[in-house]
């Protein structure tokens, strides 16, 4: 076992990632993803398959055990194509976290209590250790929008936001909240400035809809509505993407 600010976390060996190592100053990111598979077992597997060419730092399990794949100085493979704000290529730059859970694909579960409270104290310790802004703690859907769609509509980021990890906008109340709205462009414009990238009108749905995935989770539609626009406002107006 090693124990990183008291934290318990079983070591657990993965060969898919870059030999060089990186600086401290370099880690600016965290990004949560889900296995998205049918066992943790199978999960594992895949992560330390020198096959796959896939990996993370760390897995918590649905019973809130955290295993370490790959050293934090050591750059993991989980990000893929990826951009966020200035960053490009994630890979280099974060924290990779896989959460134990079937996904969308094999019968999407709630996250359980445990496995989401042992992510946030792994998130402060890794926020403290490396000066990670809450800004730059993120989903794949978020880094990936066209490709990734994890940790998915049930993750609890507004529950994460209120313990100091990550950021989340209030639910905005009104009657005509969810009235169809074509301004794209405005749209687009506050996505870019939170951080997003891919922007492209023919992707629209794909991306509104991971937008809502993090933001509007009740009403997951990919459908540009007052309601998602003024949270995309409301973000866009709290953020500095530097």
């Amino acid at each position: 076992m090693i124990y990183m600010f008291f934290m318990e976390i079983a070591k657990f060996y993965s060969p898919n990632f870059n030999q060089k190592k990186r600086s401290n100053k370099s880690i600016k990111l965290i990004i949560i993803h889900y296995t998205g598979m049918q066992s943790e077992r199978e999960s594992i597997k895949r992560l330390t398959s020198l096959q796959s060419k896939v990996s993370c730092h760390y897995l918590i399990n649905r019973r809130g055990k955290i295993l370490r794949l790959v050293k934090d100085q050591n750059i993991a493979w989980h990000a893929g194509k990826s951009m966020w704000g200035k960053y490009k290529n994630l890979n280099k730059n974060s924290i990779g976290i896989e959460l134990v859970n079937k996904g969308h694909r094999y019968g999407y579960q709630a996250f359980p209590k445990i496995q989401i409270k042992k992510l946030i104290d792994l998130c402060r310790n890794l926020k403290r250790k490396y000066k990670i802004k809450n800004k730059f703690i993120l989903g794949h859907s978020d880094i990936a929008p066209l490709r990734k769609i994890d940790p998915g509509e049930k993750f609890p980021w507004g529950y994460l936001s209120s313990k100091g990890i990550g950021i989340y906008a209030l639910k905005i109340v009104g009657e005509n909240r969810w009235e169809k709205n074509d301004n794209i462009e405005k749209l687009f414009k506050n996505l870019r400035r939170i951080g997003y990238r891919y922007l492209k009108r023919k992707f629209k749905n794909k991306i509104i809809k991971n937008f809502q995935r993090r933001y509007r989770q009740n009403r997951v539609d990919g459908i540009l509505d007052l309601e998602t626009l003024k949270i995309s406002e409301i973000l866009a107006k709290k953020s500095n993407i530097t």
